[in-house]
């Protein structure tokens, strides 16, 4: 018999070399299946469509082989564009959205409505299945008032993860919008980076994966080659006091040892305008950004 395998023992084929990431990547399969990974997703991967493709891809490629996805997200370009079209002016203090009453059920119908509801028909259309969820849900995120200048901004209390989990076992992607409320009904604007590490600590995950817009930490701000590949929870410290950490990364970075110190074991700020970045920070062993350890 003839059988036509063109190429079968041709090792430079792309076959072969597909046939070789996968051998690659199988500790790293093993290592996480079965296990939490919190994906905290905004930045310009929210932004860019290759780039959203991309990661809803990684994200059903890890649900597929058996790691326990969660996405969270927040939306604040959607947020304010969707208060220009009203005639409403965003107004930022220390970096956080001034919130009133109205802005608030703005806030509530572009994160639980367009942006969430969006992720989850991608999720689908990718081959996943995902369940969108807000922190309003079974009153998931516990809230409380941050500062009385914000307003509607929200302080976390407490996090119940009981329904993601249920979710989870069902196999399903949760997507969680990043609002909370009170006992008494009240509706806060929850910083996503804050819920995101709030939330995978209260599920005890195996990994945070932070998307943002820059590489990592760099040593140096101004040698994109400086980047800090791992560091430690004291070392974070050290840095924000000789300003090497400063700004607007000083909150995401205690973002990262705060859910350290809540239990999660492994927490990554990753670059996500490189496409495929989680699986890359996953499922290789040169993964890419900067990684935080207890």
């Amino acid at each position: 018999m003839d059988y036509h395998r063109k190429g079968q023992y041709d090792m430079k084929t792309p076959n072969a070399d597909r046939a070789r990431i996968l051998v690659h990547a199988l500790p790293y399969i093993k290592a996480y299946s079965g296990k939490i990974v919190v994906v905290k997703y905004g930045g310009n991967a929210m932004i860019n469509d290759k780039l959203k493709d991309s990661v809803m891809k990684d994200v059903v490629l890890l649900n597929l082989i058996g790691v326990k996805v969660v996405l969270v997200h927040g939306g604040g370009p959607e947020i304010t564009d969707m208060l220009k079209r009203v005639g409403k002016e965003s107004v930022f203090v220390d970096g956080l959205r001034v919130t009133d009453k109205e802005t608030v059920e703005i806030v509530q119908m572009v994160l639980a409505g367009k942006i969430n509801k969006s992720l989850v028909n991608l999720i689908e259309c990718c081959g996943g299945k995902a369940v969108g969820l807000s922190g309003l849900d079974c009153h998931m995120i516990k809230a409380c008032v941050k500062d009385e200048r914000l307003g509607y901004v929200g302080k976390i209390t407490e996090v119940d993860p009981s329904l993601i989990l249920d979710i989870l076992d069902k196999g399903y992607i949760p997507v969680v919008s990043t609002i909370g409320c009170d006992d008494s009904g009240n509706v806060y604007n929850i910083n996503a980076d804050t819920a995101a590490a709030r939330i995978a600590g209260a599920l005890k995950a195996e990994s945070l994966i932070s998307l943002t817009d820059i590489s990592g930490i760099l040593a140096d701000k101004n040698d994109p080659d400086s980047l800090i590949s791992k560091i430690s929870v004291e070392e974070t410290k050290e840095l924000i006091e000789r300003g090497v950490i400063s700004d607007g990364m000083i909150p995401k970075v205690e973002c990262c040892t705060d859910a350290i110190r809540d239990g999660v074991k492994k927490v990554f700020i990753v670059d996500g305008r490189v496409s495929h970045s989680i699986l890359i920070e996953t499922l290789t062993d040169e993964g890419i950004g900067t990684m935080f350890e207890g």
